[in-house]
Protein backbone atom coordinates (compact mmCIF):
# COMPACT_ATOMS: atom_id res chain seq x y z
CA UNK A 1 0.00 0.00 0.00
CA UNK A 2 1.13 3.37 -0.99
CA UNK A 3 1.75 6.10 2.19
CA UNK A 4 0.80 9.32 1.84
CA UNK A 5 1.91 12.20 3.43
CA UNK A 6 -1.30 14.15 5.31
CA UNK A 7 0.66 17.70 6.35
CA UNK A 8 -0.43 20.54 5.06
CA UNK A 9 2.01 20.95 2.19
CA UNK A 10 2.42 17.56 1.42
CA UNK A 11 -1.52 18.14 0.68
CA UNK A 12 -1.26 21.45 -1.19
CA UNK A 13 1.09 20.19 -3.78
CA UNK A 14 -1.36 16.88 -4.67
CA UNK A 15 -4.47 18.31 -3.82
CA UNK A 16 -6.68 20.25 -6.46
CA UNK A 17 -8.84 23.11 -4.86
CA UNK A 18 -12.44 24.08 -6.54
CA UNK A 19 -14.16 26.91 -5.22
CA UNK A 20 -17.85 27.07 -5.61
CA UNK A 21 -20.83 28.68 -4.06
CA UNK A 22 -22.74 26.94 -0.76
CA UNK A 23 -26.02 27.48 -0.46
CA UNK A 24 -27.89 27.13 2.73
CA UNK A 25 -27.64 29.31 6.03
CA UNK A 26 -25.17 31.73 6.37
CA UNK A 27 -26.65 34.55 4.83
CA UNK A 28 -25.84 36.60 1.75
CA UNK A 29 -22.17 36.50 2.38
CA UNK A 30 -22.21 32.51 2.20
CA UNK A 31 -25.09 32.27 -0.80
CA UNK A 32 -22.95 35.10 -2.83
CA UNK A 33 -19.62 34.19 -2.88
CA UNK A 34 -17.56 31.71 -3.45
CA UNK A 35 -16.86 29.95 0.40
CA UNK A 36 -17.46 26.41 -0.17
CA UNK A 37 -14.01 24.59 -0.80
CA UNK A 38 -13.66 21.34 -2.32
CA UNK A 39 -10.45 19.71 -2.48
CA UNK A 40 -9.66 16.21 -4.67
CA UNK A 41 -6.23 14.09 -3.96
CA UNK A 42 -5.21 13.63 -7.75
CA UNK A 43 -3.53 10.63 -6.23
CA UNK A 44 -6.17 8.41 -4.66
CA UNK A 45 -9.46 10.52 -6.07
CA UNK A 46 -10.61 11.31 -2.72
CA UNK A 47 -12.63 14.45 -2.12
CA UNK A 48 -13.14 16.48 0.66
CA UNK A 49 -15.41 19.22 0.92
CA UNK A 50 -16.42 22.11 3.38
CA UNK A 51 -19.63 24.43 3.37
CA UNK A 52 -20.09 25.24 7.08
CA UNK A 53 -18.40 28.52 6.89
CA UNK A 54 -19.01 32.19 5.95
CA UNK A 55 -15.21 32.16 5.16
CA UNK A 56 -13.38 30.74 2.78
CA UNK A 57 -9.82 30.80 4.41
CA UNK A 58 -11.94 28.59 7.17
CA UNK A 59 -13.26 26.63 4.73
CA UNK A 60 -10.05 25.56 3.18
CA UNK A 61 -8.40 24.65 6.47
CA UNK A 62 -11.06 22.17 7.45
CA UNK A 63 -11.16 20.67 3.91
CA UNK A 64 -7.42 19.82 4.32
CA UNK A 65 -7.89 18.19 8.13
CA UNK A 66 -10.50 16.75 6.33
CA UNK A 67 -8.31 15.28 3.56
CA UNK A 68 -5.45 14.59 5.76
CA UNK A 69 -8.21 12.46 8.24
CA UNK A 70 -9.56 10.40 5.40
CA UNK A 71 -5.80 9.79 4.27
CA UNK A 72 -4.57 8.11 7.69
CA UNK A 73 -7.99 6.51 7.79
CA UNK A 74 -6.89 5.08 4.56
CA UNK A 75 -3.50 4.07 5.54
CA UNK A 76 -4.62 2.19 8.69
CA UNK A 77 -3.46 -1.42 8.88
CA UNK A 78 -6.83 -3.65 8.82
CA UNK A 79 -6.66 -6.02 11.20
CA UNK A 80 -7.48 -9.51 10.32
CA UNK A 81 -10.77 -10.65 12.15
CA UNK A 82 -9.52 -13.55 14.77
CA UNK A 83 -12.32 -16.83 14.04
CA UNK A 84 -13.80 -17.90 16.91
CA UNK A 85 -15.73 -21.04 17.58
CA UNK A 86 -19.00 -21.53 19.03
CA UNK A 87 -19.30 -22.02 22.87
CA UNK A 88 -20.44 -25.43 24.44
CA UNK A 89 -23.38 -23.85 25.69
CA UNK A 90 -24.74 -21.75 22.60
CA UNK A 91 -24.15 -25.29 20.67
CA UNK A 92 -26.03 -27.03 23.76
CA UNK A 93 -28.59 -24.83 23.80
CA UNK A 94 -28.72 -24.55 19.58
CA UNK A 95 -29.40 -28.37 19.38
CA UNK A 96 -31.98 -28.06 21.86
CA UNK A 97 -33.85 -25.41 20.26
CA UNK A 98 -33.15 -27.57 17.05
CA UNK A 99 -34.63 -30.74 18.99
CA UNK A 100 -37.67 -28.93 20.11
CA UNK A 101 -38.51 -27.70 16.93
CA UNK A 102 -38.44 -31.23 15.40
CA UNK A 103 -40.65 -32.35 18.37
CA UNK A 104 -43.64 -30.03 17.63
CA UNK A 105 -43.50 -30.60 14.01
CA UNK A 106 -43.61 -34.49 14.51
CA UNK A 107 -46.55 -33.84 16.79
CA UNK A 108 -48.53 -32.27 13.47
CA UNK A 109 -47.79 -35.22 11.64
CA UNK A 110 -50.41 -38.11 11.63
CA UNK A 111 -50.13 -40.73 13.53
CA UNK A 112 -49.04 -44.01 12.40
CA UNK A 113 -51.57 -46.58 12.81
CA UNK A 114 -50.52 -50.49 11.57
CA UNK A 115 -53.82 -52.32 12.57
Amino acid sequence: MERYATDRRSLEATCDVERFSAGGPGGQHSNKRDTAVRITHRPTGLVATATERRSQKQNLDEAFARMAAKLEERQRPRRSRKRTRPTRGSIRRRLKRKKQKSEKKALRRAPNRHD
